[in-house]
């Protein structure tokens, strides 16, 4: 069963807050999976720009998001680093059929947006574009919550761009081990992606990873 089937046939209803919301189980995440060794991954990571719109298995994806901030050692740690522990990282996944949110404690997506936005990622400021985003079957954002870290000042700031490059780089090196493609990116339309996922001045869409399998 690949991404495709899985947010369609393997989804529930909630009601949280009065509003419905679909909730997308993941298979467990293979900790134990086939890989690189880190020296391995070290010495052939590289960033890709030209994906194949092969969509990933739910297994790929399930162990994609686990790698990037899922529950590492017990359910208060991720296996990517914070300040103070305080998990502000918030993981978004775009895809061609909608937008969800990464729900590490349970390992589920939590359906934000119906609809292919991947045309975000792929856009900055001014109409810069850079089209190789939405080739991509999948778009991991990373986003700063500051309501979680409890503050906005300078070093807030600077801390919440570190643990975003923390979850990024754990994206990269996962992928480089098991065989996908991703390149870490700055450049996405920040004013449209707070429009789509209603966040406000405290939520910070700050980078992503573009996810595939490269284009041969």
């Amino acid at each position: 069963m690949n991404i495709k089937n899985i947010l369609s046939a393997s989804m529930l209803t909630l009601c949280t807050t009065g509003m419905a919301q679909e909730v997308v189980a993941l298979p467990d995440p293979e900790v134990c999976g086939k890989s690189l060794s880190m020296t391995e991954t070290l010495n052939s990571r590289h960033s890709v720009r030209e994906f194949s719109d092969t969509p990933l298995s739910d297994q790929e994806l399930s162990n994609l998001c686990w790698a990037a901030c899922g529950v590492s050692r017990d359910k208060d740690h991720r296996t990517a680093p914070s300040a103070m522990n305080r998990k502000e990282i918030r993981l978004f996944v775009f895809t061609k059929s909608g937008v969800y949110e990464y729900d590490a404690v349970a390992n589920r997506l939590l359906r934000k947006a119906e609809g292919d936005h991947r045309s975000l990622i792929a856009g900055g400021k001014g109409g810069f574009k850079q089209a190789f985003a939405e080739q991509a079957p999948v778009s991991l954002l990373m986003v700063i919550d500051f309501d979680i870290m409890g503050m906005k000042d300078e070093r807030a700031v600077m801390m919440g761009c570190v643990d975003a490059g923390n979850v990024s780089e754990n994206i990269n090196l996962y992928c480089q081990s098991v065989g996908l493609a991703t390149v870490p990116r700055a450049t996405h339309d920040t004013d449209g992606i707070r429009r789509l996922l209603g966040l406000t001045e405290m939520q910070l869409p700050i980078m992503n990873n573009p996810v595939g399998r490269e284009k041969k």
